[in-house]
């Protein structure tokens, strides 16, 4: 019980982060921590990597929530380590982060009604009410993920394994399967919103062709790349530079008839 309170609490606190700084709710450090919890700080980190990945490219766009995934990673990570190991967590994850996603569009959606009466605060110069009234939502916001984690890991490995158990065999193979496809979709979508400029697909290329056909590391990809990196954005700041100063040098725009400067 006492584990599962500590994660509870630390998967509220990524909560709070969430909606303040955003600096540790990313899987990675949630499921290091939560591994740090449970004793088994290798299996957290091997599951930690692999929700990052798979989560990598999602986030809240406009009205879209995103499936949470500090709920899932808090409750996957603690149950896949009691319960074994990544393959369940990654089970556990994916469909604990969607119920946890209703959760917060109720919660997005109740938590409208505190506008007018922040709008009211504001317009009288109460502003002393006005920060208080932001505890609210922050405790609500705590509960909506605190009170599941805890309920899911208190319940103990042995009534997930028999939920897992009684599952088809069908649904367990579609959840594999979606759990090798999910990273690739994650990895896409990021790589959508990096590689925005034509001349960026020339470092892709010469990355994959370092990996795939020169059998390079991570490590040794990353040494090679990084002065690259450097060098190109040497020569993008170079060249922002010219063009100011192109702008900002007399021409005959500048001048009026006879040469003279206005």
């Amino acid at each position: 019980m006492g584990a599962a309170l500590i994660v509870a609490a630390w998967a509220g606190i990524c909560s709070i982060d969430d909606m303040a700084t955003q600096m540790i709710r990313r899987p990675l450090l949630i499921a290091t921590v939560v591994g740090l919890i449970m004793g088994d700080l290798t299996t957290g980190l091997m599951i930690g990597a692999t929700l990052e990945v798979m989560w990598m490219g999602i986030g809240n766009v406009g009205a879209y929530s995103a499936p949470d995934m500090i709920t899932g990673t808090a409750i996957g990570t603690a149950l896949g380590i009691s319960s074994g190991g990544v393959a369940t967590a990654v089970a556990l994850a994916v469909p604990t982060s969607l119920l946890a996603q209703q959760l917060l569009v109720l919660y997005r959606s109740g938590i409208i009604a505190l506008n007018p009466i922040a709008k009211r605060m504001a317009e009288e110069g109460d502003f002393d009410k006005l920060f208080r009234i932001n505890y609210l939502p922050m405790v609500i916001v705590f509960l909506i993920r605190a009170v599941p984690t805890f309920l899911a890991i208190f319940l103990g490995a042995a009534v997930i394994d028999q939920v897992v158990n009684a599952l088809p065999e069908v649904v367990v193979n579609g959840l594999n399967a979606a759990g090798k496809i999910i990273p690739a979709v994650g990895i896409g979508l990021l790589m959508q919103m990096m590689i925005k400029k034509a001349e960026l697909w020339a470092f892709l290329i010469c990355g994959f062709a370092l990996a795939v056909y020169l059998g390079l590391s991570v490590l040794a990809i990353t040494l090679i790349s990084l002065p690259m990196a450097i060098l190109y954005d040497m020569a993008a700041q170079a060249k922002e530079a010219s063009k100011a100063a192109a702008a900002a040098a007399p021409g005959p725009d500048n001048t009026e008839e006879g040469g003279y400067d206005l």
